[in-house]
């Protein structure tokens, strides 16, 4: 019988377990797929991901994020997850994007060949007892229809959000007699940019808010992520909506005219044979028909071979202040870890990051030590207070942001400036407590 069971393997799971199994610990990580699919996942690889291929900024030439604080501190904690982006990254400029199919294939290959971890292929349907050992419960925010009745029924309040993932076309049918490759203000060249003029954006936008959708059951009741909104949701909001997200031209000259475009669709590299670029920005919920017809309007895209089309799915996350302690276990069941997206965070690197706690505080129980309160100065703190604090009635799930960290009393103007002194705080912080729970 293994130390501890650990029910999902996308990132969170594989995290947690990692940690946990380094510890000297045994687990049986369960992983439904791929004889159960979620309606975004494709394979049966171990840390699949589905939407974006970007994990998110990297602190790089003094330019220092939120999201690369969390990554520093991933390093410091010896994250599977993190280690294997960089190994399987691709060029996005200043931020972390992967080769989707060799990260998964690099973690899947790392989780099977550990001697701790049992990798078991079946759908695990309910929560444990409190007779039944620690569990982790890293399901994910396409948690099982039985698994997250069982969730609910122990743990009560849920809530759901609609997320999107983006289209990914072949590099070889774009039409680069019609695009340019840039990154903004001139920096590298790892994006292609699709410019529009006035006439062509807005016949574009026309063609994107009458499209015919793919509407969820709930419709009526739909909750988007902020940060992952289907881009013809977003075009609703105005007719130049658009120019100010996803289809920005700010920093983009066009070589052509010496001049920025009307406006600009960005493409990212999606696996490292550059073979594959994903439209930056437009994650949709357009039917597939609608999809082809309408991104084909985009200059450089109207002979477009897509790889994979845009789909729509449901998440679901619990009500964390409610839900869970400060150190991610259910208040009413504290033998139940939970981990990743399913927590109440959102974002590749926030989910790892839960996978990580939930591995380091589990491990700590087995070992019979004192669970110790992560530092509020540290990204990772941070997202814990969020979960553990904001009040339940206006609880939605959050990425890492420089809003969720301590206050600094010191009156700094410059962004940047604060930005250093909140990760010199955090990696301080981050050393400090990672010595005491080696200890």
């Amino acid at each position: 019988m293994s130390d501890i069971k650990i029910i999902g393997a996308g990132l969170a799971g594989c995290e947690s377990s990692w940690q946990i199994a380094n510890n000297g610990f045994t687990v049986s990580l369960y992983e439904m797929r791929p004889a159960l699919l979620t309606p975004a996942h494709k394979t049966g690889l171990l840390a699949e991901i589905v939407c974006s291929n970007s994990l998110g900024s990297e602190n790089k030439n003094e330019r220092v994020s939120a999201a690369g604080i969390l990554k520093e501190e991933l390093e410091l904690a010896d994250s599977l997850i993190l280690s294997c982006a960089r190994e399987s990254r691709v060029p996005a400029g200043g931020a972390l994007a992967v080769d989707r199919d060799k990260f998964s294939e690099l973690v899947t290959r790392k989780i099977t060949s550990h001697p701790n971890i049992k990798l078991i292929r079946e759908e695990y349907s309910h929560i444990p007892d409190s007779d039944s050992g620690l569990a982790v419960i890293a399901s994910g925010p396409l948690t099982s229809d039985r698994l997250a009745d069982s969730l609910k029924d122990l743990a009560g309040q849920r809530i759901y959000f609609y997320d999107a993932v983006a289209p990914v076309v072949m590099r070889d049918s774009i039409d680069m007699n019609k695009v340019f490759i840039s990154g903004r203000y001139g920096r590298g060249d790892d994006y292609i940019n699709c410019p529009l003029t006035r006439d062509e954006y807005y016949a574009f936008y026309d063609a994107l808010i009458n499209a015919e959708r793919n509407l969820p059951h709930d419709f009526e009741r739909n909750k988007y992520f902020e940060g992952c909104m289907p881009v013809e949701a977003l075009a609703e909001r105005g007719r130049d909506t658009l120019r100010f997200g996803p289809m920005k031209p700010r920093g983009l000259i066009n070589p052509v005219t010496g001049r920025e475009p009307f406006a600009a669709v960005q493409l990212r590299q999606d696996n490292f044979d550059g073979t594959l670029y994903n439209l930056v920005g437009f994650q949709t919920g357009l039917k597939w028909g609608e999809q082809k017809r309408v991104f084909s309007m985009i200059p450089g895209l109207e002979h477009a071979e897509f790889a994979r089309l845009g789909v729509m799915h449901r998440n679901t996350s619990v009500n964390a202040p409610v839900v869970l302690d400060e150190f991610l276990r259910l208040r009413e069941r504290k033998n139940i870890f939970l981990a990743g997206q399913i927590t109440g965070v959102e974002g590749y690197m926030e989910s790892t990051a839960m996978g990580l706690v939930s591995g380091i505080n589990a491990s700590r129980v087995l070992a019979g030590k004192e669970l110790l309160t992560w530092p509020r100065e540290s990204a990772i703190g941070s997202l814990l207070h969020y979960l553990n604090t904001t009040e339940a009635k206006h609880f939605q799930p959050m990425n890492i942001n420089l809003g969720l960290f301590p206050e600094i009393r010191v009156k700094i103007k410059s962004k940047q400036d604060r930005a250093k002194i909140h990760r010199d705080n955090a990696i301080n912080a981050f050393k400090n407590f990672m010595e005491a729970i080696s200890s």
